[in-house]
Parts: structure tokens; C-alpha cells; sequence
């Protein structure tokens, strides 16, 4: 019982940092709080994207129906916490090597592969924004992996 409660106390420090992150990077930059973001600009952004953020329905469910995408982060959290419980003790020991690690695996397998597959691939998002994104997706990443490796530690 209290590992679980170490589990899910990390987990929520990781919930945590990653949601602020992801509100300070993407919804203050780049979609903006009135969808006047740089990656919502028809300078720069597919209108492909646009409509799927803004008029194609059903909308993002992030827009919707918040709650539920929130609920669904924390569960990623929570993985990535058992990802962290059950790899750093094969690596150095230390918070900043150890959270780099799970850092660079949360980006390279999950933030990164989304970028390429769904961005890029299918809603022709330009490379600089992809860029952009990726910035944010790392900021997100590191956040949460330094919350979770602190608390683990």
C-alpha cells in the first residue's frame, strides 16, 4: 500500500508539472486563450489544422471536454512513473541523469512520434511550427520527468 501511495504521489507531481508546462507553452503561446496563437495564425498554419481546432466538428476533446483529456494525462503520468520506478535504478544515479532519461523517452517515443505521425503526416502542419511544438513537447517532458524523478528520489 505505500508504494502505491509513493506511486501516485509521484505520478500527481508529474500531472502537475506536465499540465503546467503544456498550459504556459501551448495554450498561452501557441493557441492563445482566444485562439489567436501562433499555431492557430493563417500566416504560418495549415487551415487544415485550424478547422480541426477551431470549426471541423466534433472539436478536440481538449476543447470540449477538458476533463476528460485531463483525467487521461494523469494516467500517462502514472505510467511514466512505473516507466521511472521500474528503469532508473539501470541508470546513474542522481535526479538530473535520471530525469533526462525518462525525459528523452517520454519525447522520443510518445511527443515526438506524434508530431511526425498526426502534425506533419496528416494535417500538413508546416516544419517551423512542427519545431515549435517539439520545443514544447520537450518543456513538457522535462517538467514532468524532474517532477517525478525528484519525488521518486
Amino acid at each position: 500500500m505505500k508504494c502505491f501511495l509513493k506511486m501516485l504521489l509521484t505520478a500527481s507531481a508529474g500531472w502537475l508539472a506536465m499540465n503546467v508546462a503544456m498550459f504556459l507553452t501551448f495554450r498561452l503561446i501557441g493557441f492563445g486563450m482566444n485562439a489567436d496563437g501562433v499555431l492557430l495564425d493563417p500566416r504560418w498554419q495549415s487551415p487544415k489544422l485550424i478547422a480541426v481546432w477551431t470549426t471541423q466538428e466534433p472539436l478536440p476533446l481538449v476543447i470540449t471536454q477538458p476533463s476528460c483529456i485531463i483525467g487521461g494525462l494523469f494516467v500517462f503520468a502514472f505510467l511514466h512513473a512505473v516507466v521511472y520506478r521500474s528503469q532508473s535504478p539501470h541508470w546513474p544515479i542522481g535526479v538530473v541523469p535520471r530525469a533526462l532519461r525518462l525525459a528523452g523517452l517520454t519525447f522520443g517515443i510518445g511527443y515526438a512520434f506524434w508530431e511526425f505521425f498526426t502534425p506533419f503526416n496528416q494535417l500538413g502542419e508546416p516544419l517551423p511550427l512542427i519545431m515549435l511544438e517539439l520545443l514544447f513537447w520537450a518543456s513538457m517532458a522535462l517538467a514532468e520527468s524532474f517532477a517525478i524523478a525528484t519525488v521518486a528520489e
